[in-house]
């Protein structure tokens, strides 16, 4: 499998490096972009990046950590799509559960600005008392329908819009049969977000 590939954010990719390097990374982040910005993608590597085992930097891309969290069937990832209050009462029982394998346990909470007042209230309590071992990556379209005293608990990774160049050398990466110029068009139409021209 091969490491997913996030474009462009450069200054973003940076930071992180940076502050796994001086302090590690934080119990909780807010991923914030329009659709097929990268927050999906960003997830897996960070969620490899708290799982790897391997001795080169995180994410090596070789470990039974990374692997099995890009493959998506690493137990200790756990993946939620705009849960209820009761799914999201469910996963605060969960995460007093120790790791299966690894050392952390990573839930990825996608599609947060459809989450209700409710299930962001109920999740409050476990980002704010949570176990040392827990970690949080919320995706969400739009960064302000996440209540505050959510936002105020993650720190916000803010993904940009890709330059029609890189956009088109990952895409003739991603699909190398095509034409040049289709990809051009699509890597102009998508607006410097990529997921949106590879889910055309």
């Amino acid at each position: 499998m091969s490491r997913p590939e996030l474009v462009g954010n450069e200054g973003l990719q940076a930071h992180l490096r940076a502050q796994k390097r001086e302090r590690g990374l934080s119990h909780a982040y807010l991923l914030a972009g329009p659709a097929g910005s990268g927050k999906h993608t960003l997830a897996l590597l960070l969620a490899a990046v708290f799982l790897c085992t391997g001795k080169e930097e995180a994410p090596c891309g070789a470990c039974q950590g990374c692997r099995k969290t890009w493959l998506h069937i690493h137990p200790d990832v756990k993946w939620f799509s705009a849960p209820g209050v009761g799914e999201v009462r469910a996963l605060r029982k969960d995460a007093y559960i120790r790791p299966n394998e690894g050392l952390r346990k990573i839930y990825v909470i996608e599609g947060m600005q459809k989450v209700n007042p409710s299930a962001q209230n109920a999740l409050l309590k476990v980002l704010e008392e949570g176990p040392s071992y827990a970690a949080f990556l919320l995706l969400s379209d739009d960064e302000d329908a996440v209540l505050e005293t959510i936002r105020s608990r993650c720190e916000t990774l803010r993904l940009s819009p890709v330059s029609d160049e890189a956009g088109f050398a990952y895409l003739r990466r991603r699909f190398p049969g095509a034409p040049a110029e289709e990809v051009a068009k699509e890597a102009r139409a998508c607006g410097g977000f990529l997921g949106r021209a590879v889910s055309r």
